[in-house]
């Protein structure tokens, strides 16, 4: 272990001296631009506006104009016609050209980073996720502003913008573990995943930043006490197995300050890190889980790739299974992240994007694009209600004709946040950001 301290020091030290050279020395001179002075300004009026207000707006400021976006997701595209339909019944001749790009690989902070210093950008807003980076890469940094339409503020009982200081998430999207069925594996515990010679299948954590926020929240006390809770749930013969791990890994939890169940978390992240499948992508995952000659496999995946299966002799539906639904599962059944949503502080074209960050986040249609999915719950109750309505996807009933698969049969964001039931490890941009630069250099000499 004396090694990894050392390597873990000097990494540590490193990162400390990158940012006393750029805080002390003043090397990274301060954002400036005037034109974010006048999107503040419009920020703050349509905070207090309705989204008919806004659209009146919007149309005077985006007639005949193009509108760039820039998003995690290309469902953007999606919702944008949409948008521009509902201005047009306002005013019928209205119309907008958009370009919605959707940036792969982790480049999408690349390309705002690079839009930032014109005096005016390309970008009129952005869907973001990951907030490890957005909050020190753009919000401190001055590059995106905080929109908080009004009716979504209003359901969700934010009585006063002034004292709220959390972002708008459009969505939460989950992550959960499924396991194929066809074979004799049993998994009904958390821990299961991390047994020996099983190998989850799991998109690379390196390049999909958000499976790294999940290792660094399992940290975190509440979701490491649950972990500890799981361990003591296994039969004697597996916590035998899990015990040297749990131990080797005491000091660091100590050294990081994790609390009395820091230990279980860094043994969890410690084993998943050198067992996990890496794939590049959900989509390949969830065609692997769902063959019937994939027998005993297991993946940690985006539960809405369930929405695409077509059932033939190999693959169903019914050799999957979520494994948070069978009686007696324990532990930690996935993670949940979320797409935020933020005007770019030198856009264009402000009060279009605060009227099109209102559409999303307020009205059926806006959500659309992304309701329509099992497994993706909109930020507003009201609207997530509304979109239960409309979709059934409690039943499986909207994507498959009628014909009910259990794994399909979405139980819904409120049991799937509830500690007691789903068990999701849930996002904490602030936790996340804090503890990048120690815990996360842990978990990058995991994988080294």
């Amino acid at each position: 272990m004396k090694n990894m301290y050392c390597k873990s020091l000097l990494g540590f030290l490193a990162v400390l001296v990158a940012i006393c050279t750029v805080g002390c020395g003043g090397s990274k001179p301060a954002y400036k631009n005037t034109r974010a002075s006048e999107v503040e300004s419009i920020i703050a009026k349509a905070q207090n506006m309705t989204f008919d207000e806004l659209a009146k707006k919007a149309i005077e400021e985006s007639n005949g104009k193009d509108f760039f976006g820039l998003g995690n997701t290309s469902r953007g595209k999606d919702a944008l016609p949409k948008f521009i339909k509902r201005l047009q019944q306002i005013k019928p001749d209205y119309n907008m050209s958009f370009n919605w790009q959707q940036p792969k690989n982790n480049k999408i902070y690349d390309q705002l980073i690079a839009d930032a210093p014109k005096e005016k950008g390309t970008f009129a807003m952005t869907l973001i996720q990951d907030g490890t980076q957005f909050k020190p890469k753009m919000l401190d940094t001055g590059y995106l502003k905080r929109f908080v339409p009004k009716e979504w503020a209003n359901a969700k009982g934010i009585a006063n913008l002034d004292e709220y200081k959390g972002y708008v998430p459009l969505l939460i999207i989950t992550k959960i573990f499924m396991a194929n069925c066809c074979g004799d594996a049993v998994y009904k515990n958390c821990w299961d995943f991390v047994y020996k010679d099983v190998r989850p299948l799991f998109m690379y954590a390196s390049t999909e930043t958000v499976g790294m926020n999940f290792l660094y929240l399992l940290t975190k006390e509440n979701n490491s006490a649950i972990l500890k809770e799981a361990f003591e749930a296994l039969p004697s013969e597996r916590q035998e197995y899990f015990k040297p791990v749990i131990e080797s890994v005491a000091n660091d939890a100590e050294y990081f300050n994790l609390g009395p169940n820091g230990k279980y978390a860094l043994a969890y992240i410690k084993l998943w890190m050198k067992q996990y499948n890496g794939q590049t992508d959900d989509g390949p995952i969830c065609n692997i889980l769902i063959n019937k000659s994939s027998r005993n496999q297991c993946g940690l995946l985006v539960y809405s790739k369930l929405r695409s299966v077509v059932e033939s002799d190999n693959v169903s539906l019914n050799n999957i299974k979520v494994t948070a639904y069978e009686d007696g599962y324990m532990g930690i059944s996935g993670f949940a992240y979320s797409h935020y949503l933020f005007v770019t502080a030198n856009s264009p074209l402000p009060w279009t994007a605060c009227a099109f960050i209102n559409f999303m986040t307020t009205m059926e249609e806006g959500f659309e694009a992304w309701g329509k999915d099992i497994g993706c719950y909109s930020t507003n109750p009201d609207l997530d209600r509304i979109n239960e309505e409309k979709y059934q996807h409690r039943r499986g009933g909207y994507m498959n004709n009628g014909v009910v698969y259990e794994a399909k049969n979405d139980r819904g964001k409120d049991w799937w946040c509830d500690p007691k039931r789903g068990c999701l490890v849930l996002e904490d941009v602030d936790y996340c950001s804090k503890v990048a630069f120690t815990i996360g250099r842990w978990v990058d000499l995991m994988a080294e």
